[in-house]
């Protein structure tokens, strides 16, 4: 190889060497607003999850089942808590792993920390035995086993249709008692 051919070749893989740096430099360069877009979506406070199916046991006994389209996971000490900002469907189990009742809601959240549990906008609760409440917002606190709200209520039973202010039950909505009855329907029955 003549020394010509030599220094020929030295600068065309010095100027290949410079192209691809040049090339690979210039892809490099980041759109502010992206980054910030991104550094958004990927916070530490928060951890996001679509299309969740959540199964709550007890004993190795299914009680209940929670899906939400969205659950945020807010992971500060002090507020931990899961907040389903597009609703929810909740299913209750009885020991027999039969659906006993279902809860309908456009929010909630649950609060580790107070270990309570609040849904809020359209509330619906309806059982296997014909029992249907609805409301505004509703909240349980776990350590009590005690369901409580104060908003208007409607509670349908086959034989009557409440309404008031305020209600208290057990946690599968047994002994429910509306605290300010504003009026008390009886649900007339078919003739035969």
């Amino acid at each position: 190889m003549t020394n010509r051919s030599f220094a020929f070749l030295q600068y065309f893989t010095l100027a290949a060497a410079f192209l691809a740096v040049a090339f690979l430099c210039s892809s490099c360069v980041n759109d502010p607003a992206d980054v910030a877009h991104l550094r958004e979506q990927l916070s530490d406070k928060v951890e996001t999850a679509d299309g969740i199916r959540t199964i709550f046991s007890d004993s190795g006994m299914v009680r209940a089942v929670i899906e939400a389209p969205v659950m945020l996971n807010y992971l500060e000490k002090a507020d931990q808590r899961q907040e389903f900002p597009e609703g929810l469907v909740a299913t209750f189990y009885d020991e027999f792993n039969q659906p006993t009742s279902t809860l309908v809601a456009n929010w909630g959240v649950y609060r580790k920390r107070e270990r309570t549990v609040t849904v809020r906008d359209s509330v619906v609760w309806e059982s296997v035995d014909l029992q249907r409440l609805e409301t505004e917002e509703l909240n349980w606190d776990e350590k009590t086993g005690r369901i409580h709200t104060n908003k208007f209520v409607v509670l349908r039973q086959p034989q009557y249709v409440i309404t008031g202010y305020g209600l208290e039950a057990d946690q599968n909505f047994s002994n429910a008692r509306v605290l300010q009855v504003d009026g008390r329907i009886p649900m007339s029955r078919p003739k035969e």
